[in-house]
Order: C-alpha cells, then structure tokens, then sequence
C-alpha cells in the first residue's frame, strides 16, 4: 500500500511538471528554448522567419570576412610584388568594416533597449565611413597604378582611410552627446530623418570613392583595369542599396502603414546586402589578385608600346667565344717578309680590302692554314712534295 502511494505521487508530480512546462511553451515562441529572454525571440521565432533567414545570411558574411583575412595573412609571407602588398592593409579593413556591418544586424534582429539603439546609432554610420574610405582610398590607389605603374605606401592607404573615418565617428559623438546627453533623450528616441542626415558624410564618401573609381579605367597599363572594373561595380552597387534603402526608410514605410514596424528589418537587411556587396564584388577578387602567383617571365613583346624596351647585348661574340692561340703568327720574319714582298710586286685594289698582292707571288708562296698548323702539332709545316702552288684566279 505504502508502494502504490508513493507511485501516485510520484505520478503527480510528473503530471504537474508537464502542466507547468505546457504552460511556459504557450507564451514562449516556438522554436526557442524556455530560458530565452522574450526580446532574442526574434532570433530563433519559427513564426517569424525574416530573422532566422537575416540572421543565417549575416552569420555566412561574417564566416566567409573571417576566412577571408585569415588566407590573406597567411599568404602575406609570399606576395612578392610591391603593388600588391601595399593593398593588403586596405583589404584587411575592409574585411574589419564588412565584419562590423554583419554583426551590427544582429542588434536589429533583436528588441532595442538603451545599449542596443547606441550601439544602433554609434556604429552605423561609423562601419559604413570605413568601408567606403577604404574604397575611396583603393581608387586613388589604382589611378596610380594605371597611369604610373606604382602604388601609393600600404600605410599611406591605411592612415588615409582611417583619417576619413575619424570624421564620422566625431558626428555620430557629437549627434549622441547632443540628443542623449545634454537633451535628456532616450536613444532609442530619434526621427528616421535625422538617423539619415546623420549619414550625409557616408553617402558623400560613397559618391566620392565612385568618382575616383572611373578614373581607373583610363591609362596606358591595361594589367589593373580588372581591378578598376570590380571597384567601378562594387561603388554602383552600393549608391544603388544606399538608395533604395533610404527611399524605404524614409517614404515606403509610411506609404504602406508599416513605419514603426519595418524600420528595424529595412535597416537589417541593408546592413547583410551592404556586406555582401563588398564581399562579393571588392574583398574575393582583391584577395584572388593579392595572393595569385606572379606570372613566368615570357619573352617580350615588341608590339606593345606600353612595356619597356628590352636591353640589349652589350659585350661582342668575340668576348664570349675563345680564340686559339696561333702559333704561326709568331713567325714575325714570315709575315714581315710576306708583307714586303706583296709591296714590291705591286697589285691592284679590291674595293675596300686594300691592295692585294699579285697573283704570281701568292701562288708560289706556300701558305698553312689554321687546321694544318693544330694537326701538326703547334709548328708551321712545311709544303708537301707535289705543291705547286695555289692559284686563286
């Protein structure tokens, strides 16, 4: 008896643990755990698929930065080439500001509170100065390249964009300081114009680095253009976003009664395509350039203007190939005589070659060549029995 109550009990004690854990799952979003704060809801809310797909886009971007700078580290030991190497710290941060734009979604995904709209309002317009000084500063970099030939130092490029950097982050601490501090505002409290005039410099970088990017296409070295192409595609594209996500911002939430609602996800998915855009169209063909191996040399083209004459040969064959050492010359009595005797005899000229002796003296004359002279074994040999001279005429 005692055994059957205390399995009844027990029993009820089950039933009041599923009762209660039934109760919590019909206010916990399904798909989320029991013990998940109700404002990460959004994160794992089966009903609510626009975060789970944002956030599962957003956590590839930042994979794919992070596997992109760890190759290019790696491959920094064997980049050879000054060109190349002086973009390596540019990649580098824009791989920093791509990173920065994927994680920044997360803070859209989930509901604000005071931390999270100043992070909101910090690190938006401050991600995005560094993406596009860094492509502003890979312009000036490939109009070098393109009409000189030479590259800008990597850390000439680098102080460039983060000096174009530390202006945003100076209006977006004033903007904070401003409405927050000194009005007594609550963060989270702001109009959309003002988060988009707050963004003026941005948009004016963007439409700068798009400027200088055109630029690139124009010069006598035709090896950089394919850089000069993405860097054109990728400043298009992202006027293209920065529009498109202002007019929604701005007017297409409130023309579709949707204004404080989609304000967060707009804002969202303008940060994951931003990201991407610089991934796809700027970061992996950079990268690809940087670490692909330079090519053989080959031999040269002299049909292409824009290369350098080849250098010529400046030493004679005659210094490469050895002479033999001639013994018969040092019968000077033989050649003096030779001379002499070609003088007396007279002769005529033969065109450029001077006088030439005449025919009976040279025919007479028994003259060894340079075989006869090795083969007999350094000494003159002298005229065999059945000579009777040579006659060349």
């Amino acid at each position: 008896m005692a055994s059957c109550s205390r399995w009844l009990a027990l029993l009820l004690l089950l039933l009041s643990l599923l009762g209660g854990g039934s109760s919590q799952n019909s206010s916990t979003p399904r798909g989320c755990g029991l013990d998940l704060p109700a404002r990460y809801a959004a994160l794992c809310d089966l009903e609510a698929v626009w975060g789970i797909v944002l956030e599962a886009v957003a956590g590839a971007g930042a994979l794919t930065a992070v596997l992109l700078g760890l190759v290019l580290l790696c491959r920094l030991p064997f980049i050879g080439e000054k060109e190349k190497r002086s973009s390596v710290g540019l990649l580098l941060l824009v791989l920093l500001g791509a990173l920065g734009l994927f994680a920044l979604s997360f803070t859209y995904i989930i509901q604000p509170d005071e931390r999270v709209c100043i992070a909101r309002r910090a690190l938006w317009g401050v991600l995005f100065a560094l993406c596009f000084s860094c492509l502003l500063a890979q312009g000036w970099r490939l109009r070098k390249l393109v009409r000189h030939g030479k590259s800008p130092g990597g850390w000439q490029l680098a102080w460039l964009a983060l000096s174009l950097t530390l202006v945003q982050v100076i209006i977006a601490a004033e903007w904070l300081v401003l409405t927050v501090v000194r009005e007594g505002k609550p963060a989270c409290q702001y109009l959309p114009l003002d988060f988009t005039l707050a963004s003026s410099y941005v948009l004016a970088l963007l439409l700068a680095a798009l400027a200088l990017s055109t630029f690139s296409l124009c010069g006598k070295f035709r090896k950089w253009k394919r850089n000069g192409v993405c860097l054109v595609l990728t400043c298009l594209l992202s006027v293209l976003l920065w529009a498109a996500w202002v007019g929604f911002y701005l007017y297409g939430n409130e023309a579709l009664g949707r204004s404080p609602l989609w304000d967060a996800p707009a804002l969202a998915v303008a940060l994951v395509s931003h990201g991407w855009v610089l991934l796809l169209f700027h970061a992996i063909p950079e990268v690809h350039c940087c670490v692909l191996p330079a090519p053989p040399p080959s031999a040269p083209d002299y049909f292409d203007t824009t290369q350098p004459p080849p250098r010529l040969r400046e030493t004679s064959f005659d210094e490469d190939m050895p002479i033999p050492h001639r013994p018969y010359m040092e019968n000077q009595a033989f050649s003096f005589d030779e001379h002499n005797a070609a003088l007396r005899a007279g002769g005529y000229r033969n065109g450029n070659m001077g006088p030439r002796p005449s025919a009976p003296f040279r025919s007479n004359v028994y003259q060894p060549t340079e075989m006869a002279v090795v083969l007999n074994g350094g000494t003159i040999p002298s005229a065999p029995p059945t000579y009777t001279g040579r006659h060349l005429w």
